[in-house]
């Protein structure tokens, strides 16, 4: 029973918790009547057996927690009374709760708040993501993140900020966090930050989840690129590992283990996107995406597409990181030598001295141009800096094999 409260937990606590906001209108006491559902659940539910719904369950019993919470603090605060009152009149409904995460998103991403902070308030509270791993996605302190939630928090309390989805005439200024958040959500899914898996397959298929309800609501090109990218990077996920849980890099990849129906469904969402031509920068990586999965090998891949792509998307979007994704890129077509001074200029500015990834290139590409003790030296430097486990096994290999 205990195994099959922690599954249920995993699966629903985020929307039960999205939900428990909106009825109860407080993150706080959101997240406290959830945690006491939980434990009425642990204690009940061994006897009584499961709900047939589980979810509604909790949501009611987490509700009735918060109004009893509110009534006790009610001998020092008596204006909540009121609030417990006003709550306990109000009617709720378990029909319309699977929107329940999509309108939290919007609140999250309200632009009352700092844009950082409302991807951090969001990944917390909707994806259950811990503070370390958002602080990674920032490649900032775990300390800093948590201000920015608690201040995130307090800004939506004090200005009273609606839990809704905006009006149309609302969404177009909303929609680049949610997008980024989205995404961020994904990217933790695809590539753990930290833990013994390389993915976290609840994580993906929850951003993918949260880009439909998105599309279906604001059928916009950026919402088609941002779906398209997911899906076709969702559809390399069973070959991305070995039998074993080993890190399998993408020019080893079996492309028979490719799911293909998530490929066709991601270019089709490609080409609709770039044919509008208000694409942006999800569409032109999901472009980037669709090169890959359209070639039939690795060797076959059009590498030269792919740099020309990049080019277009840092002018859209400077950033090390997609500057690091050009250089390998660069690498395959022109060589190891022009992709290593690339990542050596990346290095030496000293944005990604803290990424492991760029680490990793560098010590791929002496490793190709024989340079093998400058190869063990980046090598040692990116197993310092990442916290995945696949990962650090891939890295001592590389470097068993130099020695």
């Amino acid at each position: 029973m205990t195994a099959q409260i922690d599954a249920i937990y995993r699966s629903e606590s985020r929307r039960v918790l999205a939900t428990l906001i909106r009825v109860l209108g407080d993150f706080d006491l959101a997240e406290e009547a959830l945690h006491e559902a939980f434990f009425v659940a642990v204690q009940r539910w061994p006897e009584d057996g499961v709900p047939d719904n589980p979810r509604a369950w909790l949501v009611s019993t987490g509700r009735f927690k918060a109004i009893d919470r509110l009534r006790r603090q009610s001998r020092f605060t008596p204006l909540l009374e009121e609030q417990a009152e006003a709550l306990e009149a109000a009617p709720w409904s378990d029909e319309d709760v699977e929107d329940d995460r999509l309108r939290l998103m919007f609140t999250c991403c309200h632009p009352a708040l700092a844009a950082d902070a409302q991807v951090a308030l969001t990944l917390r509270e909707i994806c259950d993501l811990s503070t370390e791993a958002i602080a990674h996605a920032f490649l900032a302190t775990p300390s800093t993140i948590a201000q920015r939630i608690v201040r995130a928090k307090g800004k939506i309390r004090e200005a009273k900020i609606p839990y809704q989805v905006p009006s149309r005439a609302e969404l177009p200024e909303r929609l680049d966090s949610v997008l980024r958040v989205i995404y961020l959500v994904f990217n933790e899914g695809y590539s753990a930050s930290a833990g013994a898996d390389l993915t976290r397959e609840d994580l993906t298929l929850e951003a993918i989840r949260l880009g439909r309800l998105l599309l279906e609501l604001l059928p916009e090109p950026e919402v088609m690129g941002l779906l398209a990218l997911m899906l076709l990077h969702e559809s390399r996920r069973p070959a991305r590992t070995s039998a074993s849980g080993e890190l399998v890099l993408l020019d080893a990849q079996d492309r028979t283990l490719w799911d293909r129906a998530l490929i066709a469904e991601g270019c089709a969402l490609v080409e609709q996107a770039l044919t509008s031509r208000r694409f942006g920068p999800y569409c032109l990586q999901a472009a980037i995406a669709a090169v890959h999965a359209e070639a039939p090998s690795a060797g076959e891949t059009d590498w030269r597409q792919i740099v020309g792509l990049y080019d277009v998307l840092l002018r859209s979007v400077p950033s090390p990181v997609i500057e690091l994704n050009r250089a390998v890129a660069v690498a395959m077509e022109q060589g190891p030598l022009a992709g290593l001074a690339l990542v050596d200029n990346l290095l030496q500015r000293g944005e990604l001295q803290d990424y492991h990834l760029a680490h990793s290139a560098r010590g791929e590409f002496c490793r190709q141009l024989g340079r093998f003790d400058e190869a063990r030296r980046a090598y040692e430097k990116a197993l310092s800096l990442t916290q995945q486990a696949p990962e650090k096994r891939f890295i001592t290999r590389r470097l068993a094999e130099l020695k």
